[in-house]
């Protein structure tokens, strides 16, 4: 009987979820898991953020890792135990985000949107003040997709080079709508769904905001650039929450044009020349421990 080779377990998305009490496999134990994030990625970001806001510094550690991701498949070396260590010959990038367990030294997830809510569900606390939970979740839900459909994907179809004509035309008409809706949203309230302190809606709009300006606008035309700049309330209100601690912590426009040009191989357009926003800059960060699997032993 001849000898077969290994196999490799093909990549597989890490998806567990922080279960409400101790009887969960996974329970928000204070300093029990580790985030590991690259704030030049906008998911990264959006949860970076959130866990400033929710004050979660000492309760739920954070790994900053570099800005551009080291390994040729677009993941990071330091990463690659982790994944190793929750799937025997894993295959694909060691990618961000990720939330390590360090009791067991394995991937609770790398899914972006399951990491932010049990961010929001199971480890926020009186501490988390300054971030609150929406009133109406279908509302929240309904910016995501603004953000994502309206802005995101409008704005790269709409700087894709070969666009003319109508083809062109109806990315970027999409795209005003959307910032159209946000605009009248904050002409006359401080926040996006109301309110005197922010709600995760707020991180998600102002993470798209601060892409728009810093990755799309690369590829977008001079017209284009000042239609979209011509939208005083929702670009005072990315301005403003840039210069919040928590919001600012985590900026690095030098870290994202970075990652954006490492793997662009779009053209320049004429809207490349001035940004909309004088984004501040961050001070340099000190490089966070490399990602370890170190097995933290409940008491």
């Amino acid at each position: 009987m001849s000898a077969t080779s290994p196999t490799a377990v093909p990549a597989r998305p890490f998806r567990e979820r922080i279960g409400p009490d101790s009887r969960s496999g996974h329970y928000a134990a204070p300093r029990r898991y580790r985030l590991h994030l690259s704030p030049s990625d906008p998911d990264c970001l959006l949860i970076a953020v959130t866990h400033g806001l929710l004050g979660l510094g000492d309760t739920l550690p954070l790994t900053v890792l570099p800005a551009v991701p080291d390994t040729p498949d677009g993941g990071y070396a330091s990463l690659r135990p982790l994944y190793e260590a929750a799937s025997h010959r894993f295959t694909g990038p060691a990618t961000a985000p990720v939330l390590g367990d360090g009791w067991t030294g394995r991937i609770v997830s790398a899914h972006a949107p399951d990491i932010l809510e049990d961010l929001v569900l199971r480890f926020a606390d009186d501490r988390g003040e300054a971030l609150r939970p929406p009133a109406d979740r279908a509302e929240s839900e309904a910016v995501a997709a603004l953000c994502e459909l309206g802005v995101h994907e409008a704005a790269q179809h709409a700087g894709e080079l070969g666009l003319d004509g109508d083809a062109h035309r109806a990315p970027l008409s999409t795209l005003l709508g959307a910032l159209d809706v946000l605009e009248r949203r904050l002409a006359d309230q401080e926040y996006v769904l109301g309110g005197d302190t922010p709600t995760v809606t707020d991180v998600r709009v102002w993470v798209t905001l601060l892409h728009l300006d810093t990755v799309h606008r690369w590829h977008l035309d001079a017209d284009a650039v000042h239609r979209i700049a011509a939208h005083p309330s929702l670009w005072s209100y990315a301005r403003r929450l840039a210069a919040h601690p928590a919001f600012g912590a985590h900026l690095d426009v030098a870290g994202i044009a970075a990652r954006h040009h490492a793997r662009c191989r779009g053209r320049e357009a004429a809207g490349a020349a001035m940004p909309i926003v004088q984004w501040p800059a961050r001070p340099p960060r000190p490089p966070s421990r490399p990602a370890t699997i170190t097995l933290n032993t409940p008491a």
